[in-house]
């Protein structure tokens, strides 16, 4: 049953292994709705070929040489915000996974997804609703219920203070320094304390040399 191009999802593939493009060709011509357009080896290829042929959904290796797929990703949206791109990858890592959504990947798959569920993954990008593999909503979860690392909330002028602190100024040098009433310190370096989860100045100065978090 041949293909009509205006029926069919047309699909490009990204991947700088040629077996892994092959065989995802050949799992396309399965599928009549399904139509590969193109095929890209590298980030900068890929911009320059979706540029050309502007599919429809695109199935993105995360590991490109030079412009790796997160870059690829980000810099395909913005040039052409109509083509949704699936991340398929072998890594299941959380840092991975948030960068490839937040840099506008619809899905997230690893490659050892069924031929069925990788096609209704791009049937559903293509309809614009998102796809993750249960591996990757497995690790999203677990990075969501992981509480901050200290210090990421601090206030500029708060990290500030700490900065101070760790110089050994009390409050009132402090407040000398920045211009500021030494209630108004007090308050700043309780907040601190508070953010960082310790009970004295002396944690709070050890705690921010230990991990790097004062400016």
């Amino acid at each position: 049953m041949s293909n009509s191009p205006s029926l069919s999802i047309r699909v490009m593939l990204v991947d700088d292994h040629l077996m892994v493009r092959r065989g995802l060709a050949t799992f396309l011509k399965v599928f009549d709705d399904l139509e590969l357009v193109g095929e890209a080896d590298s980030g900068e290829a890929a911009i320059q070929r979706c540029g050309e042929i502007l599919p429809d959904v695109i199935l993105m290796d995360m590991v490109l040489p030079a412009m790796n797929g997160t870059e690829t990703t980000r810099a395909i949206r913005q040039q052409f915000p109509q083509v949704q791109i699936i991340a398929l990858t072998s890594f299941n890592e959380g840092e991975l996974i948030q960068k490839a959504l937040e840099a506008g990947a619809i899905g997230y798959l690893l490659k050892d997804v069924s031929a069925e569920d990788l096609a209704a993954a791009i049937r559903a990008a293509h309809a614009g609703r998102a796809t993750l593999s249960p591996e990757a909503a497995q690790v999203l979860v677990r990075t969501a219920s992981t509480p901050p690392a200290p210090g990421l909330d601090l206030t500029e002028r708060e990290r500030e203070v700490l900065a101070l602190m760790i110089e050994g100024l009390n409050n009132t040098q402090i407040a000398g320094r920045l211009a500021v009433s030494p209630s108004t310190i007090k308050t700043h370096v309780s907040n601190v304390l508070s953010k960082l989860g310790v009970a004295s100045r002396t944690e709070a100065v050890t705690l921010a040399l230990r991990k790097g978090i004062a400016t």
